[in-house]
């Protein structure tokens, strides 16, 4: 015989802040016609129901906390929508990598400087790295070079976070994007041509 199992009692899905949830003894009731009334939850609540509506608890912080008389199902659903447009609205900053070589050519230079431009002006970050290979770690100082100029190519777009620092085999450097009132739209490029044996290719501009 097996052994009783016990199980937790279910929570009942029970409406927080509405109607005779709301554990207040006063309230500010709102009602749709636009007046106020500090008056006891009860009486704010039977009155809600007179007019076919629910009392729902808006401000419980407040003092003394108030109440709306609404119906729930379309409060609920406007809260919803407002919280869905709010998101919608709200921009995840990205970094988004550049790779470079020391020996990096003007045409793939360009077609990179492009990506970044708009990279910027979709509100991301930009990392720009030079990669050094064998003996190129001697010559550091030329993909140093190669950042600054890069960020003072940006500079319409965005703001370079401190010098370029050298981690192991690769330099680095970071651009914030800036709104800069009536920046130029970015050129249209095109791919680089094979011609460029060092350089990697750039990953295309991701939409935010």
């Amino acid at each position: 015989m097996y052994p009783p199992r016990n199980f937790p009692p279910r929570r009942q899905n029970r409406r927080e802040n509405v109607n005779e949830s709301i554990r207040v003894r006063e309230v500010r009731a709102v009602f749709p016609d636009g007046t106020t009334e500090v008056m006891p939850t009860a009486a704010a609540l039977r009155k809600a129901q007179e007019l076919g509506l629910d009392l729902v608890l808006v401000a419980p912080t407040a003092v003394p906390p108030v109440a709306k008389a609404v119906d729930f199902g379309h409060y609920t659903y406007e809260q919803k929508k407002k919280q869905h447009e709010a998101k919608k609205k709200q921009h995840v900053v990205q970094v988004k990598e550049l790779k470079f070589r020391p020996n990096t050519d003007d045409h793939d230079y360009d077609f990179k400087k492009n990506h970044a431009i708009r990279f910027l002006l979709d509100g991301n970050r930009v990392k720009a790295v030079v990669q050094f290979r064998g003996r190129e770690i001697a010559h550091a100082d030329l993909g140093k070079k190669l950042l600054m100029r890069f960020a003072a190519d940006l500079v319409q777009y965005g703001a370079v976070e401190g010098q370029p620092r050298l981690e192991g085999r690769n330099a680095h450097i970071l651009i914030s994007p800036v709104k800069a009132s009536g920046a130029p739209k970015p050129p249209t490029d095109k791919q680089p041509s094979g011609g460029g044996a060092h350089a990697q290719a750039s990953p295309p501009a991701a939409a935010s």
